[in-house]
């Protein structure tokens, strides 16, 4: 099988016109190695790329991308640990000063643990389990007939997101860094479809849209 003929093209455009103008900050980066400052926690969708939504260089944020940007609680066993992996090396070895946990709308891992009746990809059930994770909040979302579908996904995804970042705090040496003011946790929901970025109040687990200047006439919304 042939390589992706669309990955080739850009891989051209990569070549010819962005990396000379960054061809300084990536041999700086592949001698003195990446010290980015923030870790970005985000979901696999193609349609929420943080490196977009941020519009950063390289080397700037350090990113893992999971179904439904989940963070599994602290769990040291045999088993393989994608996420808490990245988070070790970016807590440990890189020392990064934040942690954003980004999610998104119209996410397809959130729309699947609602659907309490969905049947899974493969026996394996390997997004399932996953999902299971937010288990307890998706049932008692998905019971609550007051709200429309559009509701409820929007709802879950941002307690998950409150999820996650409980669930950071629970490995001894985030939490201890996190104490000590050296590490600070946020989380941020991204709205695929007017491209808003509604990022969480750290006391009160409320969301509120960034607004700019010049959309001072749009009132600051804030969602539970």
């Amino acid at each position: 099988m042939e390589f992706p003929d669309k990955l080739l093209d850009g891989y051209r455009v990569f070549m010819t016109e962005r990396f000379p103008q960054a061809r300084k900050r990536y041999q700086v980066l592949a001698s003195d190695g990446q010290k980015p400052e923030t870790m970005v926690i985000a979901c696999c969708d193609s349609r929420a790329a943080p490196e977009d939504i941020f519009n950063v260089e390289p080397g700037e944020i350090f990113v893992m991308r999971n179904i439904a940007n989940q963070v599994p609680p602290f769990q040291p066993d045999n088993h393989h640990h994608a996420t808490s992996a990245a988070l070790e090396y970016a807590v440990q070895a890189l020392q990064v000063k934040h942690i954003v946990v980004l999610g998104h709308g119209q996410c397809g891992g959130i729309k699947s643990a609602l659907d309490l009746q969905s049947k899974p990809l493969s026996s394996d059930d390997f997004i399932g389990r996953w999902m299971n994770l937010i288990a307890p909040a998706a049932q008692t979302v998905a019971a609550n007939n007051f709200m429309t579908d559009g509701e409820r996904e929007t709802a879950l995804e941002r307690i998950s997101i409150r999820y996650s970042i409980a669930n950071l705090l629970s490995f001894p040496w985030l939490a201890k860094r996190h104490q000590q003011g050296l590490l600070t946790l946020h989380g941020a929901w991204f709205d695929i479809l007017s491209g808003e970025l509604w990022v969480m109040n750290s006391t009160t687990g409320d969301f509120a849209r960034v607004d700019f200047p010049d959309r001072a006439d749009q009132p600051n919304e804030t969602f539970v």
